[in-house]
């Protein structure tokens, strides 16, 4: 399917826009765990992981699950049972779909499109985590074309799906400590004229953290997302691997309702991001004017952190960040999947687990009206130890 480049259109000039995860979904898109520098024991504990996840979504939604040739047999075997979930050849680097995957938009009119962001491993050569990744980087024009649907490519901007969440109403709430981060979006705008010098380098347009950054970065979600207002939250709760990905903190309800992690533990070590989060999304109002009404959700009781044996069990790679023992793993209930109804909550073993699944329930019961959705929690901790979470590995897209 055609690219239409940024000097051609954008999203927001053909009247497209990023829907809501709450809105109507055709399928979701996962991609099959391969890294042993990732995952522990060569991967084949998170595929477990990732099929119970994929058979949890797929009561709701098809779910189409790529893999490398490598591993299409393997596969193609675990869902052999079940119908709603498709096995697709696509090469792949790794499996963090949210990421790597289209970003796909609709016009309410009947036609779907898709941005395809600029991918580079989640920092590139500042601060990246793995090289190569050029494989990755082509995941979002594969599902557009699979999908039928045109792309958009913007010209600098690095973005993975998990910074970024949408009301579908033109609301977008993204974290200063990604999307301003210097191994993103800074690192490829360059000044127009080079330094003096008898060698030609150029300086960075804009610094990253800046003021002027967060304007570019503000117009460009606006053209590519379809939104009419960016609120930024100050950090995420991943500052070593996503440098603070949204979708561990907050997300959209509904319109105007938002839910938020929450602990009133001062020494967890993210009572401070989950406080700020709070304390910004609380006093923000949506791009209807309305004041955003935030939820509390539990983190697990247990803070959990990765610990000498386990990263033991996963292959040291040269061109991949290290495992280090006692870092604090991202074993957040807000990196969940919503999906036609359907919740699909991370669980680790921790005592607060049914409390998670629970007070999401009753969220949407209260939100949405009794059953409507109905909330599953699935057991995630392999996903969690590759560096993510339920919906770092999924990419819903939407109907038409």
């Amino acid at each position: 399917m055609r690219q239409i480049t940024e000097s051609e259109s954008t999203p927001q000039a053909d009247g497209f826009y990023m829907p809501a995860e709450f809105a109507p979904q055709e399928r979701v898109w996962m991609g099959w765990p391969n890294r042993p520098d990732t995952f522990a024991f060569g991967a084949v504990p998170a595929q477990r992981t990732y099929a119970g996840i994929a058979n949890a979504i797929s009561e709701f939604t098809p779910v189409v699950m790529c893999c490398n040739e490598d591993d299409y047999a393997n596969c193609k075997a675990v869902f052999a049972d079940n119908e709603r979930v498709t096995v697709l050849e696509m090469s792949i680097n790794d499996a963090w779909f949210r990421d790597t995957g289209a970003t796909f938009l609709i016009d309410g009119k009947g036609n779907k499109a898709a941005t395809d962001w600029h991918f580079n491993a989640y920092g590139g050569l500042v601060d990246g985590l793995y090289f190569p990744w050029e494989k990755d980087s082509q995941i979002a024009g594969k599902m557009a074309d699979y999908s039928g649907v045109r792309t958009y490519r913007p010209d600098h901007v690095i973005l993975e799906g998990g910074s970024i969440t949408v009301d579908g109403e033109g609301t977008l709430i993204v974290t200063d400590s990604c999307l301003l981060s210097a191994g993103r979006t800074a690192s490829v705008l360059v000044a127009d004229e080079p330094d003096a010098g008898d060698w030609p380098q150029y300086a960075r347009k804009y610094a990253a953290f800046s003021e002027e950054l967060r304007e570019y970065m503000t117009q460009e979600l606006e053209k590519y997302l379809g939104v009419e207002k960016v609120i930024w939250v100050k950090e995420g709760i991943d500052p070593e691997v996503t440098n603070g990905h949204i979708d561990d903190v907050a997300t959209f309800i509904a319109p105007g309702v938002m839910v938020c992690i929450w602990t009133d533990d001062e020494d967890y070590p993210f009572y401070r991001q989950c406080h700020e989060a709070y304390e910004t999304l609380s006093n923000a109002t949506d791009a209807k004017g309305r004041a955003l009404k935030v939820y509390k959700l539990p983190m697990p009781a247990k803070p959990l952190y990765m610990d000498q044996a386990s990263c033991d069990t996963i292959d040291m790679d040269e061109n991949a960040e290290p495992r280090v023992a006692d870092e604090p793993l991202i074993a957040s209930y807000m990196n969940y999947l919503v999906t036609n109804g359907g919740v699909i909550v991370p669980q680790y073993g921790d005592e607060n687990d049914p409390l998670a699944v629970d007070t999401l329930q009753q969220i949407y019961d209260e939100v949405w009206g009794e059953g409507v959705y109905k909330c599953v929690g699935v057991q995630s901790d392999q996903v969690v130890f590759g560096g993510g979470n339920i919906h770092c590995i999924t990419q819903q897209e939407p109907k038409a």
